[in-house]
């Protein structure tokens, strides 16, 4: 697929084509071959009619009688999504999400791979996570250098996440994912995306109020 077109792709777009993988390779790994629309929205809780535009917009359309194509599907996507190359990850503050991050990941995209992480913490400095080598903050920018690094996890405490968001971009980091409660900012050209765990719960916990 040509690059200017990825490029057009909305990120809601993006994001449900992640998704959209995700369902997928779980339906083929059960020995599935074709899926309809239908299929990849109940699993998604959308409609079928979004998962028609969003596949149509990459281009690809199915069988009438057999649906999608599960395997040129996943592949398609991940064109999409991955770069050839591969990218590599770090996590800013190896806590516990840091850790638990750091294990959810592990091994679970070729393409992506979460290769180190910083903290201050002497305890944790030194050790190494689900395979995560753990380094001290002060050498963030060598080894971000060193390694290749262009995407950032943000899990410090919330009170730090503004001073560590403005040195990941210091170092070189394009791209971060800020998993505190504390809003950042950061300049054009650095892609940012902010997952704010206690709004997503109480967003919950007010649709059951209001289904009692």
């Amino acid at each position: 697929m040509k690059q200017e077109l990825i490029k057009k792709i909305p990120h809601k777009t993006i994001e449900r084509l992640s998704q959209y993988r995700r369902a997928l390779l779980l339906c083929y790994d059960k020995g599935q071959t074709y899926i309809f629309s239908h299929e990849i929205a109940n699993i998604q809780h959308i409609t079928a009619v979004q998962v028609r535009r969003d596949l149509m917009l990459i281009g690809y359309s199915g069988n009438l009688r057999r649906g999608y194509n599960i395997k040129d599907l996943i592949d398609l996507i991940s064109e999409i999504i991955d770069n050839p190359d591969g990218q590599k990850v770090a996590v800013f503050g190896m806590g516990n999400l840091g850790r638990a991050l750091s294990k959810y990941f592990k091994d679970r995209r070729e393409k992506l791979s979460i290769v180190a992480g910083f903290d201050v913490n002497p305890d944790k400095v030194g050790k190494s996570y689900y395979g995560v080598p753990c380094f001290h903050i002060d050498d963030a920018k060598e080894i971000i250098a060193r390694e290749g690094i262009k995407i950032g996890i943000i899990t410090v405490p919330g009170a730090y996440a503004v001073e560590t968001a403005k040195l990941l971009v210091e170092y070189g980091i394009k791209g971060i994912l800020n998993y505190t409660p504390t809003p950042v900012e950061v300049p054009e050209g650095i892609f940012l995306e902010e997952y704010d765990m206690v709004t997503s719960l109480e967003k919950v916990a007010f649709y059951v109020k209001e289904a009692k």
